[in-house]
């Protein structure tokens, strides 16, 4: 998008639509998702990692979580849910930045280390090797839930009367 002298601007809605920050997204996902002992060995593997100067200290805090009847009717408070987050700045400019579920602010700032090494190119395939084991127990976790929930199925079917 070009505006009357300026320069083209990036589109937000481009930049979310763009492989890369599709794959940010996958990454920061399993990060959320990671065990601290993952984020740990991941650290550790991805050693040494240059130092990280707190954008936003780790902190625990409250998010209200929203539901909506049927998916898509009038919304409605579900409750409360306890979340870390965290915001680092590498030494190389790279910032990185993590939320994850529940009260554990060293994890969530692990994590952030972990998303800023992702974006630092040369470390990208480093950092996707590190993150490979924590993505097989998340789709195995997964496909137990499908097995578990596909073992609850019913199946209905009608009888129809021979008297119409």
């Amino acid at each position: 998008m070009t505006t009357e002298n300026s320069t083209p601007t990036e589109n937000p809605t481009d930049r979310e639509a763009s492989p890369e920050a599709a794959a940010r997204r996958q990454a920061m996902a399993a990060l959320a998702r990671a065990e601290p002992a993952e984020l740990d060995s991941m650290l550790h593997a991805l050693a040494p990692v240059p130092t990280a100067i707190d954008l936003r200290a780790p902190e625990v805090g409250l998010v209200m979580l929203r539901g909506r009847t049927g998916g898509d009717g009038a919304p409605f408070n579900l409750g409360e849910a306890t979340v870390s987050r965290a915001a680092v700045r590498l030494d190389g400019g790279a910032a990185g930045f993590s939320y994850r579920l529940g009260r554990a602010p060293q994890s969530a700032r692990a994590a952030a280390i972990i998303d800023a090494l992702w974006q630092d190119a040369g470390r990208r395939l480093a950092v996707e090797a590190a993150l490979a084991p924590v993505r097989e127990r998340l789709a195995r976790e997964a496909g137990t839930v499908r097995a578990e929930t596909a073992a609850t199925k019913v199946e209905f079917f009608t009888l129809v009367r021979g008297e119409d």
